[in-house]
């Protein structure tokens, strides 16, 4: 009983796309902290699955303080492949020959949903915000290396009130495999995530999130719970 008091005065906010690594930081801050999740609709191509990944998770982890914001500026400036109807999604196979980043980057994304959440963890009196940032077996997003959020870090310090929030990247260092593994460990519900960059259907199986979400779970040793077209299932062989 005393634990559950601890853990309910302190409040986190954690940044929820409806993906398997931010479902696993979701898991982790609804572990410690009594958590408030906040997801961002950008006008990317699964956008509606997404949303409907993040309210599911949410109830699945009795987190009740739900924000959902739509930010209209990343799809107006375009750039990307998940913005940008014009520029197709690629496939992992054509990624690996170069090591150049993405055209499913979405420029300095992750600036706004940090924004975004800072300024809602001040109003609510959190100290904590979680992301799922993975910069090992991951697609090399610059928005996803630790020098990133240390840096954003010392911005929050000098540009709150307080200057205590602070943004915790609890996944950053791990292999995917690893982050399957503790979320099996956390009970986190991999079964409502959505990863897929192209379809809210089924799954592709093929483009980079895909990719890397199966070999995921294929390197722990478990099966992916969400579905795939017949085509993603036997890529991975």
């Amino acid at each position: 009983m005393m634990t559950e008091m601890m853990r309910s005065s302190k409040r986190a906010v954690v940044l929820l796309s409806g993906g398997m690594d931010s479902c696993v930081c979701a898991a982790l801050a609804a572990r410690d902290y009594d958590a408030a999740a906040v997801h961002i609709s950008y006008g990317q191509r699964t956008e509606e699955r997404e949303r409907q990944s993040f309210l599911a998770i949410c109830r699945r982890l009795n987190i009740y303080d739900r924000l959902v914001v739509r930010n209209e500026a990343l799809r107006a400036i375009g750039g990307s492949a998940l913005t940008d109807d014009n520029i197709a999604v690629p496939e992992l196979q054509d990624l690996s020959a170069t090591h150049e980043i993405p055209v499913t980057y979405v420029p300095f994304r992750n600036a706004h949903f940090l924004a975004v959440a800072v300024s809602w963890a001040e109003v609510l009196g959190a100290d904590k915000v979680y992301i799922g940032a993975v910069e090992q077996d991951s697609s090399g997003y610059p928005d996803c290396r630790p020098a990133y959020y240390e840096a954003f870090n010392r911005v929050i310090k000098a540009g709150t009130k307080e200057g205590k929030i602070e943004i915790v990247t609890p996944l950053i260092a791990m292999r995917k495999a690893e982050i399957v593994s503790l979320g099996l460990e956390l009970g986190a519900p991999f079964d409502l995530t959505w990863s897929c960059y192209s379809r809210q259907d089924q799954a592709c199986g093929v483009c980079d999130s895909c990719m890397l979400r199966l070999r995921a779970f294929a390197s722990a040793g478990v099966k992916d719970p969400i579905p795939y077209v017949t085509e993603g299932q036997h890529s991975i062989m």
